[in-house]
């Protein structure tokens, strides 16, 4: 009887999902209600977990608990330490949610919500989570080995020696950009810099007292750090009126750039459990508060969904960038779908944590489905305002104008009705100069999310009051990825030095490993400063990229997947990770093309850098503007030659893996694997409440 009322509830909820999604798909006319879309995506992503992911734990992976994980047989106390699961679910969470989930969907909302809400909860299931789920269990077979190596080992010495290559160039600009965005918001917002700044005594607290004062006692741990965190999110308002608190918090960019290169060299040298882990976990909470409190304010106010399904910008003329659905929409989203920088913490701390295999479904997936979630509330956030408002923030000056009475006009013969005194009055509230032309995605989310919220509680009153902290949520969305990932680019640079001098790959090595921090933090930091310090320099023009690259590591990570999975014999499943790879590839190298070669200068690099050319050679650029202009056209330049030299090793890394899976299909190579040996577990009896207990 228990099994048939399990049934029929799973039932009620595949139906629930499935009818949800189908409505967002058909409805056309009257604006659709945005409950609808909570609905959609709780009722997939419970089926999901509950149906796909065990299917692919069972089928592809064969979890054993009886073996002894990395952070069990090396646990050094450093990198490799024993980590409760759900402070570690904090932490993977914190570490790959990041701001493509944010402001991925917001930029992408300018199609309209139907095709980047589907993408965001399709993708998820069926790419992004099955990617984060196999490769952490890879790795975990194989000593947390990053994904550089573990291709150079699975398939082949020379593809993975270009893969580990081109991930640690995309990671070194992906974190200079990453920091440069958290620097930039933390410079107008002492609330937020407090804020963020308290979080670290705050989790190196956490980390002491779950180390040594009372090991093993998680609830009491978080019940005092998310007190904490709360106060000092409150606290960091009064800090903000206080004339000489503000003062104090109130950074310059430089001051900024130097304090964040300090933050993550000590992320990345000091033991993982005394500030990393402790502070992604509390910081997972304000994740996670802030995005299921959108989305039970959502339910509440029952707000409904101005933009269309589709807008007249799917033809690729879009205000907010150029550019056709395919591929377009699929690279904008990104991290909210599937994202190859996750990969990286999958293959990178989080399986040096981990106490059992099986908890990676949890981790692993699950993760990812929350990120999913986060990307389907920052749709509905942007895409519950008022279009007029959301292409007069997102779009620059160029096309819209810098007035809001010709922004108004531009807009409104869009057919998108817009009054200069709204945007006047929107900015009046939110406690901003001005709202027009602040494009990239993340002013607009926070006005989205503080409608919302103010709606639900305080109203228009308390409407800047939401805005700054849902700037400052933006701002410790990003932070997280940053200290994560300059650890896990340690790890990289440690694999590729050992090459040279063994004692490098040690990762328990202090002088190594603090080689190593330096090394990272300074290359990204070198990117930081020169961002700070020249709004126009190349670091600004490489944002356009990071679409691509993060979907190029993605199919790297899929790509390693599918070999290890020939070499484990389920050919008959290979079809889970060969179909999200095929579509990637299909994805990041159409992409690739047209930003390099198309003839739309809002698109192509080249037709920019050489119509620039030709306007300076007919003398049509001011002297004033002659420097200027010299940059640009380098920078256009620079991304055409760096989106090739990336799309051309993933396409060698591609070929090395067909020749091998050939090979091995052929029956021409011997089927061997690179596991680490089989070593029984000693907590079978203590931790099994912990193993089993994420079904």
């Amino acid at each position: 009887m228990k099994r048939v009322l399990r049934l029929l509830a799973w039932l009620l909820v595949a139906i629930l999902g499935a009818g949800s999604l189908a409505k967002i798909a058909v409805h056309r006319g009257e604006p659709i209600n945005a409950m609808w879309f909570v609905a959609a995506a709780l009722g997939c992503y419970a089926v999901a977990f509950r149906f796909y992911s065990a299917f692919v734990a069972a089928r592809l992976l064969a979890f054993d608990d009886t073996r002894a994980t990395p952070a069990e047989r090396i646990d050094d106390g450093r990198d490799f330490v024993p980590t409760n699961k759900w402070v570690l679910f904090g932490h993977h969470f914190a570490a790959i949610a990041g701001p493509g989930p944010l402001v991925g969907p917001t930029l992408a909302a300018q199609f309209g919500y139907l095709p980047g809400t589907m993408w965001l909860i399709a993708g998820a299931i069926f790419a992004g989570c099955v990617q984060d789920f196999v490769i952490l269990f890879f790795s975990i077979r194989r000593d947390g080995k990053s994904l550089g190596e573990m291709a150079r080992e699975e398939v082949s010495r020379r593809g993975g020696f270009i893969a580990q290559i081109a991930v640690l160039a995309i990671m070194v600009i992906l974190l200079g950009v990453i920091a440069l965005v958290v620097g930039n918001a933390l410079k107008s917002s002492p609330w937020a810099t407090f804020t963020l700044a308290m979080t670290i005594p705050i989790a190196m607290l956490i980390g002491l007292y779950l180390r040594f004062l009372r090991p093993g006692r998680v609830m009491e741990a978080s019940v005092i750090g998310v007190g904490l965190v709360i106060f000092v999110v409150v606290a960091g308002q009064w800090v903000a009126n206080s004339p000489s608190w503000a003062g104090v918090f109130t950074l310059s960019g430089v001051s900024l750039a130097f304090a964040l290169i300090a933050y993550g060299f000590a992320a990345s040298a000091l033991p993982v459990w005394l500030l990393l882990a402790p502070r992604d976990y509390l910081s997972a909470f304000i994740k996670a508060g802030a995005i299921f409190s959108l989305a039970a304010g959502i339910l509440l106010v029952r707000p409904e969904i101005l933009m269309p399904p589709l807008t007249k910008f799917i033809d690729g003329n879009g205000p907010v960038f150029a550019g056709k659905i395919f591929p377009f929409c699929f690279i904008t989203i990104a991290c909210g779908a599937i994202s190859g920088f996750h990969s990286l913490i999958s293959s990178g701390t989080t399986p040096k944590m981990i106490l059992r295999e099986s908890q990676s479904r949890l981790i692993g997936y699950g993760a990812m489905l929350m990120e999913s979630f986060v990307g389907v509330m920052a749709m509905v956030a942007a895409c519950a305002m008022s279009p007029g408002i959301y292409f007069a923030i997102n779009s620059p000056a160029g096309i819209v104008g810098s007035s809001v009475d010709a922004a108004a006009r531009t807009i409104t013969s869009w057919g998108y009705a817009l009054s200069p005194a709204t945007m006047t009055d929107l900015a009046r509230l939110v406690g901003e100069p001005s709202l027009l032309n602040r494009p990239g995605g993340a002013p607009s989310l926070a006005v989205g999310m503080a409608q919302i919220f103010s709606s639900s509680i305080g109203g228009p009153r308390l409407l800047s009051i939401w805005y700054h902290f849902a700037i400052m949520f933006e701002a410790l969305f990003i932070l997280t990825v940053l200290d994560a990932g300059t650890r896990v680019g340690r790890f990289m640079i440690q694999e590729l030095g050992g090459r040279v001098w063994k004692p490098l790959a040690r990762t328990s090595w202090v002088p190594g490993m603090l080689m190593a921090s330096a090394l990272i933090v300074g290359m990204w930091g070198y990117f930081l400063y020169q961002g700070v310090i020249d709004p126009l320099g190349g670091i600004n023009s490489l944002w356009p990229l990071f679409g691509i690259a993060n979907q190029l590591l993605a199919c790297v990570a899929l790509v390693l997947a599918t070999t290890i999975m020939i070499k484990m014999g389920r050919l008959r499943w290979l079809w889970v990770t060969v179909l999200p790879m095929i579509w990637l590839v299909t994805v990041t190298m159409t992409a690739s093309y047209q930003k390099i070669f198309s003839a739309n200068t809002r698109i192509g690099f080249l037709s920019l850098a050489q119509s620039l050319v030709a306007q300076v050679a007919a003398g049509r650029i001011p002297a004033a503007k002659l420097a200027d202009t010299q940059r640009i056209i380098f920078n256009q330049r620079l991304d055409a030659a760096v989106t090739a030299a990336l799309a051309l090793m993933i396409l060698v890394l591609i070929v090395e893996a067909l020749v091998q899976w050939y090979l091995l299909l052929a029956k021409r190579r011997p089927a061997t694997m690179h596991e680490a040996p089989y070593v029984p577990t000693a907590w079978a009896e203590n931790f099994s409440g912990v193993a089993h207990g994420d079904d």
